[in-house]
């Protein structure tokens, strides 16, 4: 993908963006299938980057294309672009860790959705290149799953929660 004059670009993004919704829905609706959900994507994520990095870490420098922040615009070309490896690396480790904790509960689930939340928000000055606003929308469903529902485990059903 080479940026905005490809027509893909955009098909992707009105599929990520019709994800997210749904995955809000869910998280209003059905928060034990919407943290299943927030795991498959954030075990996906992970991989995705771990393989990506491995093959081809020049991928992502293409991200500063896409960004409207000159900070990040600075980064991504500054020490980053001689980091690839590491800072990926680093980030992809850390979604296999927020999608471990989209299947436990209390303190585990409380950090890993809040690592989440502040990761999808980190993403917004990335814009379109990140889906915008896929990623706010799929942060505030995380949020009506932490203020709801962080205590429940995503495998017992809700009458036998209680007895857990």
């Amino acid at each position: 993908m080479k940026g905005f004059e490809n027509e893909i670009y955009y098909y992707l993004l009105m599929v990520s963006n019709l994800v997210a919704l749904v995955m809000l829905f869910a998280a209003i609706k059905w928060p034990r299938v919407a943290r299943l959900l927030f795991f498959l994507l954030f075990a996906w994520a992970s991989w995705m980057n771990w393989t990506t990095v491995m093959e081809k870490p020049q991928v992502y420098l293409e991200y500063a294309t896409f960004t409207w922040s000159a900070l990040y615009r600075n980064f991504i070309n500054g020490w980053f672009s001689q980091h690839i490896q590491l800072c990926v690396g680093f980030i992809a480790t850390c979604q296999g860790l927020i999608a471990l904790s989209m299947l436990l509960n209390k303190w585990i689930f409380r950090t890993g959705a809040i690592g989440a939340i502040l990761f999808l928000m980190a993403l917004i000055p990335f814009g379109l290149g990140s889906g915008f606003p896929t990623t706010l929308v799929m942060a505030i469903a995380l949020i009506v799953i932490l203020s709801k529902h962080a205590d429940r485990v995503i495998w017992l059903p809700s009458r036998q929660i209680a007895l857990a």
